[in-house]
C-alpha cells in the first residue's frame, strides 16, 4: 500500500492533485487508515497510470472519469488507443521539428521552403488537436465527412489556412457584439451566424442545415464546446446556440 505522499512521488504528481482526484471521484484510495490517511493499492496505481495517460493527451478530469467509469471501458483497448495517439503525436512533432529545421536552414541561405512546406506542420497540428478533442464524437455524427474535412485542411493554400484562422477570431468578436444586443435573433446575431457558416465551410466539404443545427446543439450539451465559447464571454455558448437555431430556422423556412 502507498501513502498519498509516496504515490505522488512515484507518479510525479502532487498530493494536492491526488486529493482533488479523490474529491471528484476520479481516484478514490483503497482505504483510509485508522489515523485518517489515504492508502492506495495496485488497482489505484493502475488507474492513476491511465489517468495520467489521458491527461498527457489533453483530456480533462471530468471526461477521464466518464471514460473510465463507462461499463464498456477496457484497460487493454485504452492502452492500445494511448499508444496510437502518442505515435500520432510523435509523427506530428517530427513534422513540426523538420519544419523548423528547414526554416532555420532557409534563414541561413539554404534551400528555400515552398509555401506549402511552411504550413504543413501547422495544418497537421490543427487536425491532430481536433481529432484528440472531438474525433470520436465527430465520426459518430458525421462519419466519413471527418476524413474529407481533414483532407480539405491538408490541401489548403497558406492563404486559405490564414483565412480560416482569421474567421475564427471574427466569429468570436461577432459573438461578443451580438451578445451586447441581448437579441439572438437580431441583425448582429444574423451576421454572427453567417460568419460562423463561413468558418465551418473552411473545413466542411459540403454544407447541411441539419449538420449545422446538430453542431449548435453540441455547444450546449458538450462541456468541451461550452467551455470553448464561454471563454469568450460567460453564457456565450447558449447565446450562440440560440442565435444559430433562430437563423437556421428563418433561412430554412
Amino acid at each position: 500500500m502507498y501513502s498519498i505522499g509516496k504515490l505522488a512521488r512515484l507518479a510525479g504528481v502532487t498530493t494536492r492533485t491526488l486529493r482533488y482526484y479523490d474529491q471528484i471521484g476520479l481516484l478514490k484510495p483503497a482505504e483510509i487508515s485508522e489515523s485518517g490517511y489515504r492508502l492506495y493499492g495496485r488497482a489505484q496505481v493502475d488507474d492513476l497510470q491511465q489517468i495520467l495517460f489521458y491527461r498527457a493527451l489533453g483530456v480533462g478530469p471530468e471526461e477521464i472519469g466518464r471514460i473510465m467509469n463507462a461499463p464498456s471501458f477496457d484497460r487493454y483497448e485504452a492502452l492500445q488507443m494511448h499508444l496510437k495517439n502518442l505515435l500520432d503525436r510523435r509523427e506530428e512533432l517530427d513534422t513540426l521539428i523538420d519544419n523548423v529545421r528547414k526554416t532555420l536552414k532557409a534563414e541561413k541561405g539554404g534551400p528555400k521552403m515552398t509555401d506549402g512546406e511552411k504550413f504543413e506542420g501547422l495544418k497537421r497540428r490543427f487536425i491532430e488537436d481536433n481529432e484528440q478533442r472531438y474525433g470520436a464524437e465527430a465520426r459518430e455524427l458525421y462519419g466519413n465527412a471527418v476524413d474529407e474535412s481533414n483532407a480539405k485542411v491538408m490541401g489548403m493554400t497558406p492563404e486559405q489556412f490564414e483565412r480560416m484562422e482569421s474567421l475564427e477570431n471574427e466569429v468570436k468578436e461577432a459573438l461578443k457584439a451580438a451578445m451586447r444586443t441581448k437579441d439572438p435573433a437580431g441583425e448582429e446575431a444574423q451576421r454572427l451566424c453567417e460568419l460562423h457558416k463561413q468558418w465551418l465551410m473552411c473545413t466542411w466539404s459540403r454544407y447541411s442545415v441539419a449538420a449545422h443545427r446538430g453542431l449548435a446543439q453540441l455547444y450546449v450539451e458538450d462541456p468541451r464546446f461550452t467551455a470553448y465559447y464561454d471563454s469568450v464571454e460567460p453564457g456565450a455558448a447558449v447565446f450562440l446556440h440560440d442565435a444559430l437555431l433562430s437563423c437556421l430556422s428563418r433561412n430554412n423556412g
